[in-house]
């Protein structure tokens, strides 16, 4: 079986380890020692910035050197960048490791700065360092973007503390060529409106006139990650936390997707695309029913307020990002019921959940049972798209 016959395999989940000098050796004269850099403070390689440890410098994933995968706990917060996997940080190596695999091009999110860039918008206080730190890195995002030959998609990060900062960077990296923004689920957490306010108006408007599609990665703000910490029971074994933990982060996402319909958000800017990533699909015929039947049941003037029903608006508005799902071996029903065309095929390399190391043999089977029209849009022709690949 051929799994995706002339199509080009599009990874939407995986994630690139900062370079301990990627804002170093970009950063203007007389920033060298404020912007982020990684320094060894007591015997561990440590993020600093503007002279505030940030926490580990660590390799941000499972996968080691040689290739042997290892459990979250002993190996996501203890490796430093010698044991990680080189594909975890080096971008020819990762090139040379998506050849390999069969993957034509990938989506990068960050590690080090937060899976939603939190972490720069919570660690510095002074405004112009904060965002020339953003700027720093959206812009070695467009580099490396470019230098792959749009093999490499990664996703800026937007200054979330401010509204206007947004907009005026969602609309700096459109012009530096970058196909989507990597957005906070939770901006309150920087001092901002929440996502429901309609002063966010303006950074949607951009993001639907520019074709930027918003993401949210699980995990993508100080809000979750406290939620991850509190999902598991404080007596369960260390190594089945991660797992309690990783499997509801999952079923957060179905938060963010319930917010922006009820807001409202999508009767403004019919154009307007968003992703839920790393999420996988399962939860969502569920959500999307409960959706339509708790409005009505709670908030039937808000509900009447609405343009259609809250279920109908994610086909023309959501994707959301698949991998590990059987289905109880009806993968084909599950995608009819998310909907073909909303569905991106992801491995999140080298995290704790991918597909490594034969993704595509990982999935073959299950590929196997789907129409061809279906296998070939989930493995490569939404992203291609949704990306103007």
């Amino acid at each position: 079986m051929e799994l995706a016959e002339g199509v080009r395999v599009v990874d939407a989940d995986t994630h690139l380890t900062e370079a301990h000098d990627l804002w170093v050796k970009r950063a203007p004269k007389g920033y060298e020692d404020r912007v982020p850099r990684v320094e060894t403070i007591d015997g561990q390689p440590t993020w600093v910035i503007d002279g505030n440890p940030l926490g580990f410098a660590g390799g941000g994933g499972v996968i080691d050197r040689d290739g042997g995968k290892h459990p979250f706990s002993e190996s996501m917060i203890v490796w430093g960048i010698d044991k990680i996997h080189k594909a975890a940080f080096d971008p020819q190596t990762r090139l040379d490791l998506m050849d390999e695999c069969g993957v034509h091009a990938q989506v990068l999110f960050p590690n080090s700065i937060g899976l939603g860039g939190q972490g720069l918008a919570n660690a510095v206080a002074d405004p112009l360092l904060r965002r020339l730190c953003i700027e720093i890195y959206n812009d070695a995002m467009a580099e490396l973007q470019d230098w792959s030959g749009t093999r490499f998609l990664p996703m800026p990060v937007l200054p979330a503390w401010s509204i206007e900062e947004s907009v005026r960077e969602a609309e700096r990296c459109a012009g530096l060529g970058l196909r989507g923004v990597n957005m906070t689920s939770d901006p309150q957490d920087a001092g901002s409106p929440d996502l429901a306010s309609a002063a966010w108006d303006p950074l949607w408007e951009v993001c639907a006139d520019l074709d930027l599609p918003v993401h949210f990665h699980i995990g993508a703000s100080l809000t979750a990650m406290n939620f991850y910490g509190n999902y598991f029971w404080a007596s369960q074994h260390e190594y089945v936390k991660p797992a309690i933990g990783g499997s509801m982060l999952f079923i957060n996402n179905a938060r963010v997707l319930i917010n922006t319909i009820y807001a409202g958000i999508f009767d403004r800017f019919p154009k307007l695309k968003m992703v839920s990533v790393e999420s996988g699909v399962g939860w969502i015929p569920f959500m999307l029913e409960t959706m339509d039947y708790e409005i009505w049941e709670n908030a039937p003037v808000q509900a009447a307020e609405l343009s259609k029903m809250p279920s109908e608006y994610f086909k023309d508005h959501w994707y959301a990002t698949f991998w590990f799902e059987k289905n109880q071996g009806d993968v084909q029903g599950l995608l009819d019921k998310v909907g073909e065309d909303n569905v991106l095929f992801e491995t999140d390399f080298p995290h704790p959940t991918c597909l490594y190391p034969t993704p595509l043999d990982t999935v073959s089977e299950k590929m196997s049972t789907l129409r061809p029209e279906t296998r070939n849009k989930v493995m490569g022709d939404n992203a291609a798209k949704l990306y103007r690949l």
